[in-house]
């Protein structure tokens, strides 16, 4: 039994962070689902403008798609959503098999749309229905306006990954809109089960505040905050509040580690997968960070369950000159301007592919 199928039998999902046409069709991804137990699959904008700008293998679709007379936005969908559909028939059997607390894949709405609550409401809606997959999870930023949507979403019966979430005060807030979005399904008599995870980002910490502690203390920050946060978690899902929505029929919202890659090059390249092997969690991984683990991981027999020394840790930053919580603010900013830059490049890309394949047309 490698690491990844030990990490999964112990309590904890592993998700891929990747999706391309040839992991596809290739057949890596059912190999990663059968010899690394991998359960699930999340994308965003940065993942799809590489996947299209550094192969072949989306020309045909979009030299179609072209003749067809869609462009940009329109034709990116249409490219996404058929991966993103084929991925999750991959997935669906593990879906059905755990009554759908699993076997999830993630799609992104625009990025441009993160302090757009109508439209934001509006496409995760449409792209949800599009898809025509209940195991498809719709993305959406949990910034003020986002998390607005969530509820929205979540009351509509879409299921939804809140994204960009850096701190357990982030965490809280998104899980509160899911929860009010469940409340309100229970009160008009709907079904409360719509699945939803909350996606806390960690590496981005570490990468802000390297240059700025002492050694001592590098890459640390971000495992330090996602033991907070994971412990905001198990309260959260534990108050008599959430019982009783559970009592009703809902389910908890999942904790999902996210950007888990090691961005160090000095530090182990399974940091954060070893640190955050925390029971009833997710934690989707860049594709070489998945193979690393698999291949030498180590993983105890005993998950994470509480951590006594997060606030002394976090003290320490605070003593070291680092603003933790305006810091979190500024994390979640740069992460809504870094997707939309992806988000620009990506439609870049697109105008570039649709000109290029319709001169070999």
């Amino acid at each position: 039994m490698n690491a990844a199928q030990k990490l999964h039998r112990l309590g904890q999902s592993l998700w891929l962070d990747n999706i391309t046409r040839d992991l596809l069709t290739s057949g890596t991804l059912s190999r990663y689902i059968s010899q690394f137990a991998v359960t699930g699959l999340t994308s965003n904008p940065t993942i799809f403008d590489h996947a299209i700008k550094n192969t072949s293998a989306y020309d045909v679709a979009i030299q179609r798609q072209c003749k067809a007379g869609k462009s940009r936005e329109s034709l990116f969908f249409d490219l996404a959503l058929d991966d993103i559909t084929k991925a999750a028939d991959l997935f669906r059997p593990i879906w059905e098999m755990t009554s759908s607390v699993d076997g999830w894949v993630s799609l992104e709405v625009s990025p441009l749309l993160a302090h757009d609550l109508a439209d934001t409401l509006t496409a995760a809606t449409e792209l949800h229905a599009r898809a025509n997959r209940p195991n498809v999870l719709i993305k959406i930023p949990g910034t003020r306006e986002g998390l607005k949507a969530v509820e929205e979403a979540i009351f509509a019966g879409v299921p939804i990954n809140v994204t960009l979430l850096f701190s357990s005060d982030h965490y809280l807030l998104a899980a509160e809109a899911y929860l009010r979005g469940v409340e309100r399904r229970i009160d008009a008599g709907l079904n409360p089960n719509v699945g939803s995870v909350a996606s806390v980002f960690v590496s981005r910490w570490d990468g802000a505040v390297q240059a700025k502690v002492p050694a001592s203390l590098r890459n640390q920050l971000g495992i330090a905050v996602a033991k907070q946060t994971y412990s905001a978690y198990r309260r959260f899902v534990a108050s008599p509040r959430s019982l009783r929505a559970y009592n009703a029929g809902a389910r908890p919202q999942r904790l999902l580690w996210a950007s888990t890659g090691t961005k160090d090059p000095s530090a182990s390249d399974t940091l954060y997968i070893e640190s955050l092997a925390t029971p009833c969690t997710v934690n989707t991984m860049p594709e070489a960070t998945l193979n690393a683990f698999a291949d030498h991981g180590k993983v105890s027999e005993e998950l994470l369950a509480v951590e006594s020394d997060v606030k002394q840790k976090l003290g320490e930053f605070t003593r070291a000159g680092v603003d933790i919580d305006a810091l979190a603010a500024q994390l979640q900013e740069d992460g809504a301007e870094a997707f939309a830059k992806s988000w620009d490049e990506l439609m870049d890309v697109i105008d570039s592919k649709s000109l290029a394949v319709a001169k070999v047309g």
